[in-house]
């Protein structure tokens, strides 16, 4: 195992379950471009220990290890991120064999066909907010598209109307940007408390109308579900709709907005989806794996055990690093190649094992949706002149980019 002292790379939440203010300063000058600073660390060892009781896995063969084997490493036992929710997320943080009774209800609300379903609704959406620039020449497209348009697809899958949308975005904002560096942790902790009981509150007075009047709407869907012959609870209901509401909003917005960044810079891959619509679905692909938007997940070390050849300790907190799996040469011959004729491309963006991320086709018909309508309507385009791109640290994105055609 590689010694080494240095901090971990950008958005590498799986450090610890929270980061103080060095953590997050440290990874600010990777932000931009960190698939060089995972190649020095691939160079370097697959195995990291940072200091005691926080160990990093980097290569794709030591990933693998870690996500296949959730009884050692634990999503359970590490008790999740503190994000200000009062009980587990519910799958993410569920271990087997309960987490396995929960996918089974809700993998089915996300499969493929659903998302055929749900794509023309998702077609409108994205023009929508198109129709307010498209003529103008210009936008902010982090907070003129890429911040609403995933909580306004989330509002029609759980039946809510375009009122809500607000209301949406500001408890989202205050879960995953609680507030900088002028805050200290103590302070954005209190921040993502207050505004985890509003989600609560909020989907709990839903809840308490759909038991009244069901609608068919996945909330309707959860009441009225049962696993294993028993219905889910209220707080089980809770945790989910906690869950899906960060986890199926920002991590689109992110992805966009690292995709439309490197496209606007790289005049010649935005030209081949031009050309060429039918690359779409492995553009998305090659993007997703490229910038990584979620760079790494948290596990925790039940016993004492091995990946690839390292010792790691029980109680250690893993730092699973997505992002520098996901530029291994071992698995990506080209890894430095941003390539949307990839045949073959096992990303693990959306993480791997059990815990795969339950909205992966969401996502995916998402951003394919978006790269197809966008560059029907819109077929160039650049980074607005002047204008620094910031990429945030954490779940890594771009917060000002402005584009100009």
């Amino acid at each position: 195992m590689e010694e080494n002292t240095t901090r971990p790379e950008p958005g590498d939440t799986g450090y610890r379950a929270t980061m103080d203010d060095s953590d997050l300063r440290a990874m600010a000058p990777h932000a931009s471009a960190p698939q060089y600073h995972y190649k020095d660390l691939l160079e370097s060892g697959p195995v990291h220990r940072h200091a005691e009781g926080h160990v990093q896995v980097v290569s794709r063969a030591a990933v693998d290890e870690v996500f296949q084997n959730p009884k050692v490493f634990s999503s359970a036992a590490f008790g999740g991120i503190s994000l200000g929710n009062t009980r587990p997320l519910i799958p993410l943080s569920v271990d087997p064999p309960d987490h396995s009774k929960y996918r089974k209800l809700l993998d089915p609300l996300f499969a493929p066909r659903r998302m055929d379903a749900a794509e023309p609704d998702i077609t409108r959406r994205v023009n929508y907010f198109m129709d307010k620039f498209v003529d103008r020449g210009e936008c902010h497209f982090t907070d003129e598209f890429a911040v609403p348009f995933p909580s306004s697809v989330f509002l029609g899958l759980m039946g809510l109307p375009w009122d809500d949308l607000d209301a949406m975005l500001r408890m989202k904002d205050g879960i995953i940007r609680p507030g900088g560096l002028e805050l200290t942790m103590e302070e954005r902790q209190e921040r993502m408390r207050q505004n985890a009981e509003d989600i609560y509150a909020f989907f709990n007075a839903i809840l308490d109308e759909r038991e009244k009047d069901p609608q068919d709407d996945i909330l309707t869907q959860f009441i009225n579900a049962k696993v294993d012959g028993e219905e889910l609870t209220r707080d089980e209901i809770l945790d989910i709709c906690f869950l899906f509401l960060l986890a199926g909003l920002d991590t689109v917005t992110d992805s966009l907005t690292c995709s439309f960044a490197y496209l606007a810079q790289h005049p010649e891959h935005r030209q081949q989806i031009v050309d060429d619509p039918s690359l779409v679905p492995s553009a998305v692909e090659e993007l997703l794996r490229w910038e990584s938007p979620v760079p790494g997940v948290p596990r925790f070390c039940t016993e004492d055990t091995e990946v690839a050849g390292c010792p790691v300790k029980k109680g250690d907190s893993v730092g699973v690093s997505v992002g520098a799996a996901n530029v291994d040469a071992q698995e990506f011959p080209d890894a430095f190649d941003v390539r949307f004729d990839r045949e073959v491309n096992r990303h693990l963006a959306f993480g791997g094992g059990v815990h795969r991320c339950l909205g992966s086709h969401l996502a995916r018909r998402e951003l394919r949706v978006v790269l197809r309508e966008w560059h029907k309507r819109i077929p160039e385009y650049e980074v607005k002149p002047g204008i620094d791109l910031h990429y945030v640290m954490g779940l890594r994105s771009v917060d000002n980019l402005e584009l100009v055609w």
